[in-house]
């Protein structure tokens, strides 16, 4: 049995809660393996290699950051909440070694989350490019830049173009990515058994543009428009798309990942309790 723990290091509580969970895990026979700090290792590439389970303490941002480690293998995650919102996670800390060892007995809820799978490509001034592949559970996003300028540029799906539009950006999210970027944005609250992906307009300069749903095997490309050569973001995730200075996005191909993120929960109405608890009741109720 091998566990990959990935604790959100800015918080005392989540540290502590780790190495007692690690100590714990030891006294099972367990192997143990923490991801690294990112404030000291900013390039470092951790993985979930051969681990049985992955443990995220931390908030909802810690679970993206496990989810990003473990990609497409399909490890299971268990998300413990030491944030604020704890939207995706499945147990607060007073029930964090009762939690784990459900988990590995296999006695949790299996969700199964769809992924995203982007391709983003970026030019520089003497028009060179070259594509940076990368993963996503929550979203993909386009975004204007410092300058404030608003960025223009085409949406296709599946080879079929659907407008040109001009705004501070675009998202791209899974079901699971509904309830955050795309959610701010305007996009509707999607259930986790749909797997296409949720197309949102980020302010877009038209009373037009609408959110809109896509089927699972439809690919989503953005285009920037090079009438309009304004400074510009990409994210995965809230994470920027790594690029080399001086080089721009000019185009996004977004498409249903290979695999999905599976996460662990207590039952089967997990997301309509923080539904209900997040958005139309008190945080933390």
């Amino acid at each position: 049995m091998k566990v990959l723990i990935v604790p959100n290091f800015s918080r005392a509580d989540a540290l502590e809660g780790a190495r007692h969970l690690e100590e714990w895990l030891f006294d099972q026979g367990a192997d143990v393996l923490w991801a690294r700090d990112k404030r000291l290792f900013p390039s470092a590439e951790d993985s979930a290699e051969g681990c049985d389970l992955v443990v995220s303490l931390g908030g909802d941002g810690t679970l993206l950051r496990a989810a990003r480690i473990v990609g497409y293998a399909g490890t299971p995650i268990v998300g413990i909440s030491y944030g604020h919102l704890g939207f995706l996670t499945a147990a607060c800390p007073e029930e964090l070694i009762v939690t784990v060892a459900d988990a590995l007995a296999g006695e949790l809820h299996v969700s199964r989350r769809a992924t995203l799978d982007i391709e983003c490509e970026f030019e520089d001034r003497e028009g060179e490019t070259h594509t940076r592949r990368c993963f996503a559970l929550n979203d993909f996003a386009v975004s204007r830049g410092g300058a404030g300028n608003m960025v223009e540029f085409d949406v296709s799906v599946s080879g079929k173009h659907i407008d040109r539009l001009r705004g501070d950006g675009f998202v791209v999210s899974t079901a699971t990515g509904s309830t955050g970027y795309a959610l701010a944005a305007g996009g509707p609250i999607v259930t986790p058994e749909f797997t296409g992906m949720v197309c949102v307009p980020i302010a877009p300069h038209t009373i037009m543009a609408r959110a809109f749903l896509t089927s699972p095997a439809d690919v989503v490309e953005i285009e920037m428009s090079p009438e309009r050569p304004v400074m510009r973001h990409f994210f995965a995730d809230g994470q920027p798309v790594p690029r080399e200075k001086g080089w721009r996005g000019v185009r996004a191909c977004v498409r249903r990942g290979p695999g999905d993120i599976v996460l662990l929960d207590r039952s089967a109405q997990s997301f309509y309790d923080s539904v209900s608890r997040v958005f139309y009741g008190q945080v933390g109720k």
